[in-house]
């Protein structure tokens, strides 16, 4: 790093949505991490954070986990501590995706989802997945490493893929 900027450092991601209605089978989403390698930003990801895993070196973990939506507040919470990631990554995609079971689900019935992308109590990016309506799993952001930190770029992208598939291919570069 260059001169005073320290870049963004350790970030929270968090996501909520409604119940399913009564009688209707619950509501899965999940937040989903991605590392890749400075050698191949946008090819394979280096690792995966996703439920019941964390980053290798414990920079990448989730701090709450729901399966239905019927938390308070903030059903899931996903902490990425940027400063302490190693040099060789020089970039994390966060996304969303839709567990697939008991029934097939788009954001167009998942009940008010909604997530929050911040360092500390500033906000850089809070959105809906208006935009996505007909997908199954988002990417919200990206995070880069530049000569100076790190720096977000946000944007909501919508994939029509299962939830091994989408990260597979949740850092791939699109056409828009």
């Amino acid at each position: 790093m260059s001169g005073i900027n320290k870049g963004i450092r350790k970030i929270e991601m968090a996501l909520k949505w409604d119940p399913s209605p009564a009688g209707q089978p619950a509501t899965d989403l999940d937040i989903v991490a991605a590392t890749y390698l400075a050698s191949d930003p946008s090819g394979a990801p280096a690792y995966v954070v996703h439920f019941d895993s964390r980053s290798p070196d414990g920079t990448i973990y989730l701090n709450r986990d729901s399966k239905d939506g019927k938390g308070f507040g903030w059903d899931e919470v996903m902490t990425l501590e940027l400063e302490r990631l190693d040099a060789r990554y020089a970039r994390v995609v966060v996304g969303v995706v839709i567990q697939q079971h008991p029934a097939h689900r788009t954001f167009v019935s998942v009940l008010n989802p909604a997530f929050r992308i911040r360092e500390g109590y500033t906000v850089l990016d809070e959105d809906e997945f208006g935009a996505v309506l007909g997908a199954t799993a988002a990417t919200v952001g990206e995070f880069v490493r530049e000569s100076d930190g790190w720096t977000f770029h946000p944007g909501v992208q919508g994939f029509e893929d299962d939830p091994v598939a989408f990260t597979r291919v949740m850092g791939q570069v699109r056409q828009s």
